[in-house]
């Protein structure tokens, strides 16, 4: 969210003074994050110590936060686990917004930062130890499984109708619009082909594993003790490895590198595996549907500020430029043939 949400500072103050115990002097609003749900600051103790306040407004899956507790639990300690309400809860509530409290990471994620050859190293051993890891059923009962569902292309198609028969006013619908006009008939044939890709998928029923499900360089912080962390658990999902080893390599981290250097790097840290050249294919097509989707969705919204508005578009755009997500996915999909 690039804009404060409707409430107060004095609000969420008193929150964290009352339900966390912590006496707050001083309340940051970090306009950063492509969610439009969730609202995060920098708080800052009478002692000096930081955290980073996170409010969630609309649907809040508390698996989001019961999920990465117990991971840390089990060892891997590159994920950041949310801290305890006095009465040992992982939320509060303040308005309508949940209210989850973490401890400040003073570093940049990966669009600010170049990842080093031993980031890249780590977090494909992170990865791994998510991938082998034993949930248990309290746990994994309230964990998304995947069905390759049609809902963002389904999505996509609406718009793709929308913008045909619709008029529209303000100048960013305006723009969303004329390109999507111009990027037709592509848009479609991705859709149609992701389609074909999600039933072969269903067909082989391939194995599933606990997945982060959104591993791009916004949700990788490097630290200043140089520590790799992973944030925002808010989408897990059991599904098939490759919802997330689609992200190295797929131009999700704004790299220099090369996506084969990038892929190395990370699988010298994953280890040895085999590769669903169609499941990974489908994830690197379906995200940016999703991305899509969502984004029309938002750029078309009345109730969203234009500042968000505005930064969706270029998200969107973004997918179509040269050497990136997509023209890397028809590169390594081709590849595989």
């Amino acid at each position: 969210m690039l804009e404060r949400p409707g409430v107060s500072d004095e609000k969420i103050i008193a929150c964290l003074r009352d339900d966390f115990r912590l006496n707050i002097t001083r309340l940051v609003f970090l306009p950063i994050g492509a969610d439009v749900n969730t609202a995060v600051y920098r708080a800052i103790a009478d002692d000096e110590s930081a955290y980073f306040a996170k409010l969630r407004s609309g649907i809040f899956d508390e698996t989001a936060i019961t999920l990465p507790k117990f991971l840390t639990e089990l060892g891997i300690q590159e994920i950041i686990a949310p801290l305890l309400t006095k009465t040992a809860q992982l939320f509060t509530t303040v308005d309508s917004f949940k209210l989850i409290l973490y401890p400040f990471v003073d570093g940049r994620n990966g669009y600010e930062t170049d990842l080093a050859d031993h980031h890249w190293r780590e977090l494909g051993s992170a990865l791994k130890r998510i991938h082998s890891a034993e949930i248990p059923s309290t746990v994994a009962n309230h964990i998304q499984r995947e069905t390759f569902s049609p809902q963002w292309r389904e999505s996509v198609k609406k718009s793709l109708g929308r913008i045909e028969t619709d008029t529209f006013d303000d100048p960013i619908a305006t723009d969303l619009a004329d390109f999507i006009k111009v990027k037709r008939a592509e848009i479609s044939r991705l859709v149609e082909h992701t389609e074909q890709l999600a039933q072969a998928l269903i067909a082989h029923s391939p194995h599933f594993v606990l997945c982060h499900s959104d591993i791009h360089a916004g949700n990788v912080l490097i630290d200043s003790n140089d520590r790799l962390c992973i944030i925002d658990w808010d989408n897990p999902i059991f599904a098939p490895k490759e919802r997330d080893l689609m992200y190295a390599g797929g131009a999700q981290f704004g790299s220099k590198r090369t996506p084969q250097a990038e892929e190395k790097l990370f699988y010298e840290g994953y280890g040895p595996t085999e590769i669903d050249p169609i499941a990974m294919a489908y994830y690197r097509y379906e995200r940016i549907i999703d991305d899509i989707a969502v984004e029309c969705e938002a750029i078309f919204s009345t109730t969203m500020n234009d500042a968000d508005r505005a930064q969706e578009l270029i998200y969107l755009k973004s997918n179509f430029l040269p050497n990136n997500t997509l023209a890397i996915a028809y590169h390594a999909e081709e590849n595989q043939r």
